[in-house]
C-alpha cells in the first residue's frame, strides 16, 4: 500500500538557493506550458504532454536556467499540468503565483534516492543536482521509496517520501458490523451517531487578534519591500500553528473512527458552494445603490466552516479506513437536520434552535446534531446494503452531459426490462418469429455495454410478450413496423431472392435512355 513519510529538512544556505531556483522554475514551465495550452485551444487545436516535454528538451539548449534544473522535475512539472487540465478543464486551472504559490518539486526515480541514517533523530537523503540533505527522522520509513517531494512552508523545507509499506488492506473488520453516521458542523465540529461529540477550539481569542494585528500590519507595507517580507514571515507562522493544530485534529478523529466502526457515513457536503459569497442586492428606487444583502454575517459563517476543516477531516479517515478495512461512503444531505429519526417526519419547525431537536408529530426530543446524524446513517446503511441498479461497483461519475445521460438510460433499460422470457412468464415457443397479434416490447439480452468509458443501452432484441406493460424510453422500440419481428431480409445482388446484376444492370440503363429523351 502506498503512504506517504513528511520528514523537515535541514538545508544549508546554498541548498535552500538552490531549492527556491529549482521551485521558481517549475512555477515558470507551468504557467508557460499552461499559456501555450490555452493558446491552442483559441486556435482550436490541442497540445498534450508529449509535444510539451519534447518542446521543453528543445529549449534546455537555448536557455541555461533551465539546463541548471532537474529534468526529471521539470518533466513532473508537465505531467501535472496535463492530469490537472484533464481533471478540471484548461480554462479552471490557476496560474501559480509567485506570493501565493508555495514552491515544490518531485524527484519521480526513488530507485535513485539513497537514504542513510546517521543516528537516532537524523538521516540523510541524497536527491539528483541537490546532494546529501540532512532531515529529522521522527518515524521510520518503513518500506521502498518511489518518490521524493520537496516543498516549503513559511521559512521551513520538508521532504515528502511516497513509501510502498507492502501492507494489505484486510478483508474484515475488527469490529464487524458497527457503523456510525457523522454530522459535521460549526458549534461543534464532529457528531457521531451514537452521541459522542468531538470538538477543539484552533486558535484561542488572544491568537485571532494578535493574528488579525498582523494581518493589518501586513496591509499597511508596500508591496516588494523587506518590511512587507518581515510582516508576512510572522504572520504566516501565526497561521501555520493553527494550521498543524487543524492537522492533528482531524488526524486523531480519522485514527478514532477508522479502528472503531466498520462502516462510516459522511454528508456529501459542497463546501465550496456553502461559502461563497452573497450576492448584492441593488436598490431598484436608487440606481447605482444597494440595499442590506447580509454579507457581513455570511462571510463570518463563511471563516467559520473555512476554520473547522470539513474536508480534511474526511479525506484523513479515507486514508486511514485503508489499514483497517473500514468501508467511508457519502450520501445526500437534504432534510437530515429536518427529518425525525423516530416517526421520519419532516418538518423545519421540528429545529427549535441550533442545540435542540423537537419532533412536531411525535414529541420525540434529543440534540439536533445526533438527530441528524442518526438519519446519516439511516441513509448510509440503506446504501451500502443495495447499491443502485445500473452502477458497477467503484464506478466513477461521469464527467460530462453525455455519460449522466447514458447511465440513466442503462439504469431505467435495467429496472423495466426483465433478463429472459421464462423469468417474465412467458413460455419459450413465444420468441421471435411467433405468430401472434400481442404487442411487442424489449427484453434484455445482453449486459450493458461500455464505451470509452461511457455506459450504453443494453443490446436489446425485441421478442413477443403478451400483455406487457410499455415502460419509459422502451416503449418507441416496441412501436416499430412488425417486420422486424420476422427474419431479416437478404441483400440485393447476393442471392435470396433479388435482383441478379444482369438486370440491375439493364434497369439503369433504360432508365438513363429515358432521362435523356
Amino acid at each position: 500500500m502506498l503512504t506517504g513519510r513528511q520528514y523537515r529538512l535541514d538545508l544549508t544556505p546554498g541548498q535552500a538557493e538552490f531549492a527556491e531556483r529549482i521551485g521558481a522554475v517549475c512555477r515558470s514551465v507551468w504557467n508557460t506550458a499552461l499559456e501555450q495550452r490555452r493558446t491552442y485551444r483559441r486556435r482550436d487545436a490541442w497540445i498534450g504532454y508529449h509535444e510539451q516535454a519534447r518542446q521543453l528538451a528543445e529549449a534546455k539548449g537555448e536557455f541555461t536556467w533551465l539546463a541548471e534544473v532537474p529534468g526529471h522535475c521539470l518533466q513532473q512539472t508537465l505531467i501535472d499540468l496535463d492530469q490537472a487540465c484533464a481533471r478540471h478543464g484548461t480554462w479552471k486551472v490557476r496560474w501559480k503565483s509567485k506570493a501565493k504559490t508555495r514552491p515544490s518539486f518531485r524527484f519521480p526515480e526513488g530507485a535513485k534516492i539513497a537514504i542513510e541514517r546517521l543516528n537516532r533523530r537524523w538521516a540523510r537523503a541524497k536527491l539528483p543536482k541537490l546532494g546529501w540533505v540532512r532531515f529529522r527522522i521522527t518515524r521510520p520509513l518503513g518500506g521502498r521509496v518511489k518518490n521524493a517531494t520537496v516543498s516549503r512552508d513559511g521559512t521551513h523545507w520538508y521532504v515528502s517520501f511516497l513509501v510502498e509499506d507492502g501492507v494489505v488492506t484486510p478483508e474484515r473488520h475488527d469490529h464487524p458490523g458497527s457503523a456510525v453516521g457523522i454530522d459535521r458542523g460549526v458549534a461543534k465540529v464532529v457528531t457521531r451517531s451514537d452521541g459522542i461529540f468531538h470538538h477543539q477550539l484552533f486558535a484561542r481569542e488572544r491568537e485571532v487578534e494578535h493574528a488579525a494585528t498582523l494581518q493589518r500590519r501586513l496591509a499597511r507595507t508596500q508591496k516588494g519591500s523587506a518590511r512587507r517580507k518581515h510582516a508576512a514571515a510572522k504572520l504566516g507562522k501565526a497561521l501555520a500553528k493553527v494550521r498543524r493544530r487543524r492537522a492533528d485534529f482531524a488526524a486523531k478523529i480519522a485514527h478514532t473512527l477508522a479502528a472503531g466502526f466498520e462502516l462510516i457515513v459522511f454528508e456529501a457536503l459542497a463546501t465550496k458552494n456553502m461559502t461563497a459569497g452573497v450576492a448584492p442586492k441593488p436598490d431598484p428606487g436608487q440606481p447605482g445603490a444597494f440595499l442590506p444583502n447580509g454579507a457581513a454575517s455570511k462571510s463570518g459563517l463563511n471563516r467559520s466552516i473555512l476554520d473547522k476543516g470539513w474536508h480534511r477531516i474526511e479525506l484523513a479517515t479515507r486514508s486511514k479506513a485503508r489499514y483497517t478495512g473500514t468501508h467511508v461512503i457519502t450520501v445526500n444531505p437534504a432534510y437530515t437536520s429536518q427529518t425525525c429519526n423516530v416517526c421520519t417526519v419532516v418538518d423545519r419547525k421540528s429545529r427549535q434552535s441550533q442545540a435542540v431537536f423537537r419532533c412536531t408529530s411525535c414529541g420525540h426530543t434529543e440534540h439536533a446534531d445526533v438527530n441528524a446524524a442518526k438519519n446519516i446513517l439511516t441513509a448510509g446503511r440503506a446504501e451500502h446494503a443495495q447499491p443502485r441498479p445500473g452502477a458497477r461497483a467503484g464506478a466513477r461519475k461521469p464527467r460530462n452531459r453525455v455519460g449522466r445521460k447514458a447511465n440513466r438510460q442503462a439504469t431505467a433499460a435495467q429496472g423495466h426490462a426483465t433478463v429472459s422470457p421464462e423469468l417474465a412468464g412467458i413460455p419459450p415457443t413465444s420468441v421471435v418469429g411467433s405468430a401472434s397479434t400481442a404487442t411487442p416490447t424489449c427484453t434484455r439480452a445482453a449486459p450493458p455495454r461500455r464505451v470509452r468509458g461511457r455506459r450504453l443501452l443494453p443490446a436489446a432484441r425485441l421478442v413477443h410478450q403478451p400483455h406487457a406493460p410499455h415502460a419509459g424510453r422502451l416503449a418507441h422500440r416496441a412501436r416499430r413496423p412488425a417486420r422486424r419481428l420476422g427474419r431479416r431480409k437478404p441483400r440485393r445482388g447476393r442471392g435470396g431472392g433479388g435482383p441478379d446484376p444482369g438486370e440491375r444492370d439493364q434497369r439503369l440503363g433504360s432508365a438513363r435512355r429515358g432521362a435523356m429523351v
